[in-house]
């Protein structure tokens, strides 16, 4: 059944770029994504038994993971076939600075986003380091022409970049296998294999694996957006399209923190997990600092939610680093992340179809001529930014409360960065819903395609912050003893 999860969206993405129907393509990707959560839900429910020799399995932390994956496909899905819609009624030529919205969406669009699940997928399911690596390196091929859709020159530009930088990155993660492959040369293995990675750990060579580590961390952070490695992030977020933007955001940067657990639990296996700690704290603080101080005063609004991946990241990297109780903040924190910047991207998508510009300056008023996607992006800021009741409050509570035990100084400097960001968030970010808008800004009404995913997304987050479900609790705790928490 694993396979499916591969097969499935790789099969549809060929029938939807043979078929000229744009109904059948529709067809093929929502239900592709339908059939896709019901396979992850049945996995869930009756997961497979664990073999040392398979490549390919399950647990606790992939379930997590492909569960987030499976989830933002299928209501971006919903989002996109609307949006697909909507964009070739919009106006052509000069939106903003030759800002050009495509003419009708080629079949190879809908093609690469179920790429991009299958692609997802199989980084969720790996238990061979090499093939994880394949798989890595397969996102981000699938996903450069989404991001290249509205065939603008910066467009053009952020996808050149995310190739360029990524490309970078998987060639240090390369390194870190075959580092990997050193430490283990005195264990009498050469398998790359995960399950045999872990039984032999204490085994392996500490000098060589935490070399590997820390190419994996420097790869794979490339690829996740961890500062100083970030710089394709902003570019790419802003301008691919929402529905691509908020895969990016919610699903890609988590599979690429994937890689780096992977390699973490196999250092943890070893008792050799001290150094790991370290540099994952070190780049998460920094990652913190600047994304949050990129966020101040920013002109471009998807440009501020890009940036606030990078400090969501950070966060998650510093839970990890600094271990115990944290380990399970940061494993909420990567879900109720995915949730509520999946949202705020989709919302983004609205605005940015009504008012025909990102930037925040020119866009006032939304609550008078868009008050359903004005009222959601109020609710996913006070979510993003951790106020109360949404889960990204418990989550970095959690955190804060470990780091308050473990490493004093590193708490506070936790703190600060987290107001930066929040007084920045809302100073770029609640004066677009407020105000008067603009009289040439259509005051018609909102279709319910644009609103149905960001509205169950928030519900979701919203209910998560309320009572946090046993199995959902449970599949945290185990995704955060499979990497040392507790």
């Amino acid at each position: 059944m694993i396979e499916s999860l591969i097969l499935l969206p790789t099969i549809a993405a060929a029938l939807a770029f043979a078929t000229r129907s744009r109904v059948l393509r529709e067809g093929c990707l929502v239900g592709a994504a339908v059939a896709h959560a019901f396979l992850v839900g049945a996995l869930a429910a009756d997961p497979p038994a664990p073999s040392r020799a398979a490549w390919l399995g399950l647990d606790p932390l992939g379930l997590l993971f492909l569960t987030i994956v499976s989830a933002l496909f299928l209501l971006g899905s919903v989002y996109t076939v609307g949006y697909l819609r909507r964009e070739p009624e919009q106006p052509r030529g000069d939106l903003e600075e030759g800002f050009l919205f495509s003419n009708e969406p080629a079949p190879a669009f809908v093609a690469c986003l179920l790429l991009f699940l299958a692609t997802m997928s199989l980084v969720t399911v790996s238990r061979h380091l090499g093939l994880l690596w394949i798989a890595i390196e397969a996102t981000t091929l699938a996903s450069a022409p989404l991001i290249y859709f509205h065939r603008h020159h910066r467009s053009l530009e952020a996808t050149w970049k995310y190739l360029l930088v990524c490309s970078v990155g998987i060639a240090f993660a390369l390194l870190g296998n075959v580092a990997l492959v050193g430490a283990a040369s005195g264990a009498a293995t050469s398998e790359l294999g995960l399950d045999e990675l872990l039984r032999v750990a204490p085994q392996l060579d500490r000098d060589w694996l935490d070399g590997a580590f820390l190419l994996f961390l420097v790869g794979y952070g490339t690829k996740m957006g961890l500062a100083p490695m970030h710089t394709w992030l902003p570019d790419a977020h802003s301008e691919a399209p929402s529905p691509v933007s908020a895969l990016l955001s919610g699903a890609l940067l988590i599979c690429a923190f994937l890689g780096i657990l992977r390699a973490y639990q196999i250092l943890d296996a070893a008792g050799a997990r001290d150094l790991a700690g370290a540099a994952l704290r070190a780049f998460g603080i920094f990652s913190m600092a600047v994304g949050a101080l990129f966020i101040v005063r920013q002109g471009d609004y998807k440009r501020m939610l890009a940036y606030s991946s990078v400090e969501h990241m950070g966060i998650v990297a510093l839970g990890v680093g600094i271990g115990g109780m944290a380990v399970f903040g940061a494993m909420l924190h990567v879900l109720s992340h995915a949730l509520a910047k999946a949202a705020l991207f989709l919302v983004a998508g609205n605005l940015l179809g009504r008012y025909a510009s990102k930037r925040s300056g020119d866009v006032r008023g939304a609550l008078e001529c868009q008050p359903a996607s004005a009222v959601l992006w109020i609710a996913g800021l006070l979510a993003i930014t951790g106020v109360p009741p949404f889960p990204l409050f418990l989550s970095e509570f959690t955190i804060l409360r470990e780091a308050l035990a473990v490493v004093p100084w590193l708490a506070g400097a936790f703190l600060v960065l987290l107001a930066i960001a929040f007084v920045a968030m809302f100073d770029v970010g609640l004066p677009m819903a407020l105000g008067r808008a603009p009289a040439t800004i259509s005051r018609e009404r909102e279709p319910v395609s644009a609103l149905g995913a960001p509205a169950a997304l928030a519900l979701l987050l919203l209910a998560l912050g309320l009572v946090l479900p046993a199995p959902v609790r449970a599949l945290l705790e185990g995704a955060a003893r499979g990497i040392g928490g507790s």
